[in-house]
């Protein structure tokens, strides 16, 4: 019965007809297996102790606010099964996302939903392009690899633009960190307290450095809401995972604890960062000619051995040509 039935399917279908069944059954197992996997349902005593915690007015409050944020609040059904059950590991997913510029409470699961989604979404389209493009030479190999890279390329997408994100991020506080601290200088100089010269800053240096911004912004909003400061100023250069930006909190720190000059230390922190902006452009100056090397060769030497060896070779190759003759 077996071999009727595939003889059947490659008759239908080709030399790979088994397989293509095969694989919808697959994609279909699958697809019918998440919905249960993923309807992580609350538990009674669980729901009714929340409840008697929170009250009906704050129930129904986050109902509403459920309603009205997006994706993220739609995933929350779903969080046991696109957040990470190891504390540890979701507290570090949630600092990378930080340090991408997301700093919202579901990035962690929109990310992992993004994952799933372009997953599942590529290996379909490359199992329909599978399908399209066969003919009898495709080998299943190829029909396995056309199929399943796709996948891969979409499950790691998000993943890469998040790295890629970080990177952007923390080059972008690097380059206007100095910029920064000496606007940050005058203003304290000025007469203006710390807090009000970090709101100043974030004010003036959105339009070239909105990534720093937003975190000088996030430690005057804090601030304001009665964080202590060390903790604020902790939590920034956690954030900003930039090695300037943390030497700068110790250096505030340091000055908070002991009671010295705010000034006098931003004037000397402010000093040793123009001067590190000067070191990393000659490192790059310097690194330059060597880049240009293996371009100048490629594009300089071989039209030049052109219209040097040219025409000798065109000569001797006359000569020869007459002396065959």
């Amino acid at each position: 019965m077996l071999d009727n039935l595939t003889a059947k399917l490659t008759e239908l279908l080709g030399p790979f007809g088994p397989l293509y069944v095969v694989g919808g059954l697959a994609l279909l197992l699958i697809v019918g297996v998440i919905p249960f996997l993923m309807n992580n349902r609350e538990d009674p005593l669980d729901k009714l102790k929340r409840q008697q915690k929170m009250g009906h007015a704050a129930h129904d409050h986050m109902a509403l606010r459920k309603k009205q944020v997006g994706m993220g609040d739609k995933l929350e059904k779903y969080k046991g099964f696109l957040e990470p059950t190891d504390n540890e590991e979701l507290s570090a997913m949630r600092l990378k996302l930080l340090q991408a510029g997301y700093p919202g409470k579901n990035a962690v699961r929109t990310f992992h939903f993004a994952q799933f989604a372009l997953g599942i979404g590529m290996l379909i389209a490359g199992l329909i392009y599978a399908f399209l493009t066969n003919d009898d030479d495709t080998t299943t190999q190829k029909m396995v690899m056309t199929v399943i890279i796709p996948g891969a390329v979409g499950y790691m997408a998000p993943k890469y633009w998040v790295t890629r994100r970080v990177e952007e991020r923390k080059e972008e506080i690097t380059n206007g960190f100095p910029d920064a601290l000496d606007m940050m200088l005058v203003c304290v100089e000025a007469g203006q307290s710390l807090d009000q010269s970090i709101i100043r800053v974030a004010k003036e240096i959105r339009a070239g450095f909105p990534s720093l911004a937003d975190e000088f912004e996030i430690v005057a909003h804090e601030v304001k809401a009665g964080k202590d400061r060390l903790t604020v100023l902790r939590d920034m250069g956690e954030r900003c995972g930039v090695p300037d930006v943390a030497s700068f909190v110790t250096v505030l720190i340091q000055s908070t604890s002991f009671g010295t000059s705010i000034a006098e230390a931003l004037r000397v922190y402010a000093g040793e960062m123009r001067d590190k902006r000067v070191m990393r452009a000659e490192e790059k100056a310097n690194t330059l000619p060597t880049k240009m090397t293996l371009a100048t060769m490629l594009l300089t030497v071989p039209p030049l051995l052109i219209i040097l060896i040219g025409p000798s070779v065109y000569e001797v190759y006359k000569t020869l040509k007459n002396v065959s003759f």
